[in-house]
């Protein structure tokens, strides 16, 4: 079975394999693997590929920051049924979606054990993610057939009541982030399609199971990796649950389909560090309506009901809207006279309207160019781009001149564009919130924002007339998933760029020693949603009366505003109310975090005292500031009106 089809061929990939092979470094050996892992493959291909990596995958996974552009994670798997044969495909998958996956399998059959006893081996490799892959022969439901509705509500309540406590033991042990396996049905039906309508049917019966998980992770905050899903839908074929290697080897997943597991598995681990990507850039040509509109006019496109090809545009373009809904900023690139590309939104069947492009280019330039204007114009970095074209042309010069934009391979009909993209999982989400659901929004307002300010010549006097409120909040439930997202995906205004499940930020919030705040801002354009995180927090090697800002973080769509004087004036009026007189502020520089380097000296940090092991450009990167009464000078008092909710 063919799979990982958004990727693209490699002319020959063993022998590319073969040739990287010679590089004699580490590192050099890891990026060309990354590369390498861009392209389809199958499970031989794979384990090769995890082999060229595997030393560099060592040197960096102790690093705690982003190494060979890469993001180190640590994954447990907690499984019921064989795993060893999916880890090369796992690691391999997490290269290609930007992460450095160390690995641990806990023992065969082991999971309760790992979770609910001390396990030493566990504990050591201290896991940021937790899988548990659990499979339909593990202790099933043992009812007869002729049970009633109710004697099934039961024990799948009470089945899943035993997966919750493990949720819960595995969050106070490790604080990781949990992902739970839904379950794949092993057994052919007994009533044919009668299956449904008996409760205790084994085909019933892992149906409701996975109906119960399902609501039991979102209220709990746990991931899923939806296999059951995958399965129904076809996405394995009929690599699930294969009598032959079930018996023989206690395999849920054939080998031969571990690469699409190794990837399902990696888009869920990206995602839950905020690497998921965020703007979908669309073509128009044969893309979004069929023809050319420059050629063909308005009314000659093919779009809408009436043709079969009519019909396939609008239905992607239903599809690109409905990823607008869930907050994917859309974007336009094209090669066209800006006015005639506009002109085309005015079409009656339009499914997209101008209102939804958050930035749209349409000129006569090379596209990869016109990529790097549309990730200046919404600031953020091409890494965050999803560019969709039907000419195979374009989409293999912009892989080859931005390889951190995902091009997918298109199929050759239209109808199968949104099948295609979906299965891509470029836009794999951890959660999803009222922010989520306004961001594309939020971004065409920044744009327009950015043009205003273009065109000030009192900068003062722009930032007064915008008219900012800024509302600070303690993080709490509902703040939780929406602020630990924007720890994980802010990479330049960020001051140490930790990454934290929501497990962990919940225990820092709870900590009534620990400062936690979700910072908002509003101005006369619009709301621009949670803008900035601050987490500060108790250090042994501290004072008492010294608070360690941990992180500290802000979205580029308010850079330039003097936001960060206020955020300063809420976190230290927050700080004198626990009973702290000092902050201590840390700068932990990456390859992206630059623009911060003076944040604190700035705000009126004096460099902190040096232990007397620090080195000097240790020494250099930590920043105090002392709290009393009238200490803070906020520059920006007169342009923001600083609301906090405390």
């Amino acid at each position: 079975m063919e799979q990982l089809l958004w990727l693209p061929t490699h002319q020959d990939l063993g022998a590319a394999i073969g040739e990287a092979k010679r590089e004699t470094d580490p590192l050099a050996r890891l990026e060309q693997a990354k590369r390498l892992a861009g392209f389809r493959r199958d499970f031989t291909q794979t384990a090769r590929l995890d082999r060229l990596a595997n030393d560099g995958l060592q040197a960096v996974a102790g690093d705690e920051t982003t190494a060979a552009g890469l993001r180190p994670l640590r994954i447990a798997l907690l499984a019921s049924h064989t795993v060893d044969h999916l880890v090369p495909a796992i690691r391999v998958s997490g290269l290609q979606r930007g992460l450095a996956l160390v690995v641990h399998v806990a023992p065969y059959g082991m999971y309760r054990q790992a979770l609910l006893m001390d396990d030493a081996p566990l504990s050591a490799f201290a896991p940021q993610l937790i899988l548990l892959a659990l499979d339909a022969r593990d202790a099933p439901l043992q009812l007869p057939l002729e049970a009633s509705q109710a004697d099934v509500d039961a024990a799948v309540s009470e089945r899943v009541e035993e997966l919750r406590l493990l949720w819960r033991r595995a969050r106070e042990r490790y604080a990781a982030q949990l992902i739970q396996q839904t379950i794949v049905p092993a057994d052919p039906p007994l009533f044919g399609s009668y299956d449904a309508l008996v409760p205790a049917s084994p085909h019933a019966l892992i149906e409701r199971l996975n109906d119960a998980i399902r609501r039991a992770a979102r209220d709990d905050g746990v991931l899923l990796l939806d296999l059951a899903r995958e399965a129904a839908i076809g996405s394995y074929g009929d690599g699930l649950a294969e009598p032959l290697r079930w018996h023989q080897a206690k395999q849920l997943v054939s080998p031969n389909l571990a690469p699409l597991y190794g990837d399902h598995l990696a888009r869920i681990a990206a995602a839950s560090v905020g690497l998921s990507r965020k703007c979908l850039v669309l073509d128009l040509d044969n893309t979004l309506w069929g023809g050319v509109i420059g050629d063909d006019g308005v009314t000659g496109i093919q779009l809408g009901q009436g043709s079969p090809s009519g019909e396939a545009f609008l239905a992607f373009q239903r599809y690109a809207a409905l990823l607008a809904r869930r907050g994917i900023i859309l974007a336009v690139c094209s090669k066209n006279d800006l006015s005639v590309a506009e002109a085309a939104f005015n079409h009656p069947e339009m499914a997209l309207k101008r209102s939804d492009i958050a930035a749209f280019v349409a000129n006569w330039e090379d596209k990869a160019g016109n990529l790097r204007r549309i990730a200046s114009m919404l600031d953020i970095g091409l890494d965050s781009l999803v560019f969709v074209d039907d000419n195979p042309a374009e989409r293999d010069i912009v892989r080859r001149e931005l390889p951190q934009v995902a091009v997918p391979e298109l199929p050759d009909d239209v109808a199968d564009y949104p099948a295609r993209v979906a299965a891509a999982g470029y836009f794999e989400a951890v959660s999803f919130t009222s922010d989520d659901a306004t961001r594309g929004r939020n971004y065409a307002l920044n744009a327009e924002r950015k043009a205003a300010m273009s065109q000030a010549t009192d900068m003062e006097g722009y930032l007064r007339g915008l008219e900012m409120v800024l509302t600070a909040t303690p993080i709490g439930a509902a703040e939780l998933a929406r602020s630990t997202q924007l720890i994980n995906k802010t990479n330049q205004f960020n001051l140490t760029t930790r990454r934290y499940s929501e497990a962990e930020v919940q225990r820092i919030a709870d900590d009534p020693k620990a400062v936690a705040l979700a910072i908002r801002l509003a101005d006369k354009f619009g709301d621009n949603g949670l803008i900035s995180v601050v987490l500060a927090r108790r250090d042994p090697s501290l004072a008492e009366d010294e608070l360690l800002i941990d992180s500290w973080l802000m979205s580029c769509r308010v850079l330039g505003r003097q936001v960060e004087h206020a955020v300063l004036d809420v976190l230290a009026d927050a700080a004198r109310a626990a009973g702290y007189r000092t902050l201590i502020g840390e700068f932990r520089p990456t390859e992206r975090n630059g623009m911060v380097a003076e944040h604190y000296p700035r705000l009126g940090f004096a460099q902190y005292r040096a232990p007397t092991d620090a080195t000097r450009e240790a020494t250099q990167r930590i920043w105090w500031y002392l709290l009393f009464a009238g200490a803070i000078v906020l520059a920006a008092e007169t342009i923001l009106s600083n609301r906090a909710t405390m």
